[in-house]
């Protein structure tokens, strides 16, 4: 069963980019995300006081909050890349450069967390690193991509952030449960949002905001705390070195979908990339 909500969290995973990209074609990406991350941060204590995890607040060390912290804050950023990243340029390059942050993941953990790792995992991160180049073209570096460009330099910003957060969130949850560090990081996440929506000026657009836009920009957070829940399900009967390349599978999703609903269709070279990924990925599940 636990094999089941690893594919669910990879459905709704890959949903939540969908949802989002539908969300800002007029909307501002920070004020989307700082919206979205209200919506998560309900879904995510919700799921706190379920499993009744709501007094370890008052075990948390000062270590253990300082990382958490740290860890919410490259979320964010990572969050907030991601967003720009959908807004300038097509979601089937973005997600899997995203992606490719568990090959960063991988490395930071062997640097910094002196973490082994298995033979076949080497290989895969190789096809991940592999393919996600193979998905970048040169008028993407040059920035003469679609809508100018520009998108690039997000979307790896992105994934370095993205893995920076497993790592701190690796050493922060240490001294907690994971359900309720998410839940913590995630408050984090939207003090920082909401502190760049009201810096920059842009809490005025809310109220110009589609009510449609807005509606789609919700349903991508219910997706991310759908997938959070079916995660967490799943790590809790499941392997971890199962559950997590699983959940990495999402980027199948948001390139169907994207292909269906936005017309982005993928040409040869990038095609193989993501087909690299996608068998490094089967290889770390194996």
């Amino acid at each position: 069963m636990w094999l089941v909500f690893a594919f669910l969290s990879a459905f709704f995973a890959g949903m939540t980019s969908v949802l989002a990209k539908c969300g800002i074609q007029k909307t501002d990406s920070t004020v989307a995300t700082a919206i979205r991350t209200v919506v998560v941060l309900l879904f995510s204590w919700l799921m706190v006081f379920v499993t009744g995890l709501q007094e370890g607040l008052m075990r948390l060390d000062t270590k253990t909050a300082v990382f958490l912290v740290l860890s919410g804050l490259s979320t964010g950023a990572s969050w907030l890349c991601y967003f720009r990243a959908l807004q300038l340029g097509n979601i089937n390059k973005v997600a899997p450069i995203d992606k490719s942050s568990t090959v960063l993941s991988i490395l930071f953990a062997v640097v910094f967390l002196q973490e082994s790792i298995a033979p076949a995992g080497i290989a895969g991160a190789a096809m991940i690193a592999a393919g996600t180049l193979l998905m970048i073209e040169k008028q993407d570096v040059a920035g003469g991509g679609e809508k100018g460009g520009g998108w690039l330099a997000y979307a790896v910003g992105s994934a370095v952030f993205a893995s920076l957060t497993s790592i701190l969130g690796k050493v922060g949850i240490s001294g907690v449960e994971s359900t309720l560090g998410t839940a913590i990081r995630t408050g984090v996440v939207l003090v920082m949002a909401w502190a760049m929506v009201f810096v920059a000026g842009k809490q005025k657009t809310i109220r110009r905001m589609e009510k449609k836009e807005f509606a789609f920009i919700c349903l991508s957070g219910l997706a991310t705390g759908g997938s959070w829940l079916c995660y967490y399900r799943a790590l809790q009967d499941g392997p971890a070195s199962v559950v997590v390349p699983v959940d990495k599978l999402s980027i199948l999703i948001t390139v169907a979908f994207s292909y269906f609903l936005f017309g982005e269709k993928l040409r040869k070279k990038p095609a193989v990339g993501l087909a690299m990924i996608t068998t490094g990925t089967v290889l770390m599940i194996v």
